[in-house]
């Protein structure tokens, strides 16, 4: 195709993303669903497992393999901007205040599914078909354990704020546990990345590069933000000048940690959260947020749905390991976090509705899935079991949710909390 008819063809497939995601949105809102959830099997439904397997030349015609490296450049921009626009809402305060009991609920949620994922990994070793080649068992373990203990920190987040417990204890400590558990994922990640190179040297470049991105960012750039911030209070606005400053550190923040070994995405939350609170931050989530959330991060979950086969999954074992997957998921991570969260002093319905909210895995799940598949670590069936996998952790995370927690309790709410709670409502 020329270049043309590819960018004639690229409009086609917006119009049609947009309409599939708004139509998707409008239903899960009924069901009180986040949008993301709607973006998800939106993109599952436009790929080969649905509207391949319906009507497999449309959706050859739709999205012919010449225009996926467009789809997947956009689908990166969209996800530095979005993980920079949670990285601008992530309270630092709040994980400083519940830091001694969510290590524990952390810690557990990442132990449990790494070992159950790890016992999984070897299973699906032995049998052939889930990891490439060239895996090598402690490559397997760590992979799948990661993509165990992952929570989905953006969808949490986002439903804590939709039902209004974002000044509760549960509230408040499923964010602090959510956003250690993915780092961790994402440094386990890092060290499976580069030792799967079979350079010895990259893990110690990548943590040495994330130590370096942050103290860059917290003690050096962040000073100079801080200028920023103070001249966005006093002027009350965003220059332009300013938003893009930020915008070239952004870019300058992914490709570092990208460069390292660490996802792009790494640099774009760091740099978020170094970003002052106030004015500055308002109006940068309120600039950035809508265009990313509408347009952008779409196609992110389309271009993961393309590469979704659920044809591939053909047979009752196949099935029976997507189900041993999803219930390893759900088990290790859900029975983990709820016994943490019990040691720490947390009631039953409370400890019960921290496991639920850790449980949803989200787009970061599927930030996780691509990027294994990219590198040639699994293959299109185990990425097929990961994305189902995700998909029904978030969808069923808002309704369990409601079943456990189905009312604001203010019992709940940490002493001191609640003037503040009554500020951010």
């Amino acid at each position: 195709m020329s270049d043309s008819q590819l960018t004639a063809l690229l409009f086609v497939q917006l119009m049609c993303i947009l309409a599939v995601c708004r139509g998707l949105g409008w239903l899960f809102a009924r069901i009180r669903q986040p949008l993301v959830v709607a973006e998800m099997v939106a993109g599952f439904l436009l790929g080969p497992s649905f509207l391949g397997w319906l009507m497999p030349q449309l959706e050859a015609t739709l999205f012919p393999i010449a225009s996926l490296p467009t789809l997947f450049a956009l689908s990166q921009i969209g996800l530095v901007l979005y993980m920079f626009c949670v990285g601008l809402e992530f309270r630092v305060d709040l994980v400083t205040r519940f830091a001694r009991r969510a290590v524990g609920v952390s810690a557990a949620g990442i132990v449990l599914p790494i070992a159950l994922g790890g016992v999984l990994a070897l299973v699906m070793l032995r049998t052939g078909g889930f990891f490439t080649e060239h895996v090598r068992p402690i490559h397997a373990v760590l992979f799948l354990g990661a993509a165990m203990s992952i929570t989905a920190f953006p969808v949490l987040a986002r439903i804590i704020s939709e039902r209004g417990i974002a000044g509760t204890t549960i509230g408040s400590l499923a964010l602090a546990a959510g956003s250690m558990d993915d780092a961790a994922a994402w440094i386990i990640l890092a060290i499976v990345l580069s030792s799967f190179s079979g350079n010895a040297t990259l893990p110690m470049v990548a943590a040495g590069g994330a130590v370096a991105y942050l103290l860059i960012v917290f003690l050096g750039v962040r000073r100079f933000l801080s200028r920023l911030a103070a001249a966005a209070e006093r002027d009350g606005d965003l220059p332009a000048a300013t938003l893009v400053t930020l915008l070239g550190l952004l870019t300058a923040g992914a490709w570092f940690t990208d460069l390292i070994g660490l996802h792009l995405v790494f640099g774009a939350f760091v740099l978020g959260v170094g970003v002052p609170r106030g004015v500055l931050s308002r109006e940068l989530q309120r600039t950035i947020a809508p265009l990313t959330t509408t347009l952008l991060v779409p196609l992110f979950f389309v271009y993961a749905g393309l590469n979704t086969h659920l044809t591939l999954i053909d047979s009752w074992s196949l099935w029976a390991m997507a189900a041993a997957v999803f219930l390893t998921a759900c088990a290790g991570k859900g029975l983990a976090c709820w016994a943490a969260a019990r040691l720490s002093g947390a009631r039953t319905r409370e400890a019960l509705a921290i496991a639920t909210l850790m449980n949803a895995r989200g787009m970061v799940e599927l930030i996780l899935a691509n990027l294994g598949l990219q590198r040639g670590l699994i293959t299109l069936t185990l990425f097929a079991m990961l994305v189902m996998m995700a998909i029904g952790t978030t969808i069923m995370t808002g309704p369990l949710f409601s079943l456990v927690w189905e009312r604001e309790d203010d019992s709940a709410v940490e002493p001191g909390l609640t003037a503040e709670r009554a500020r951010l409502a």
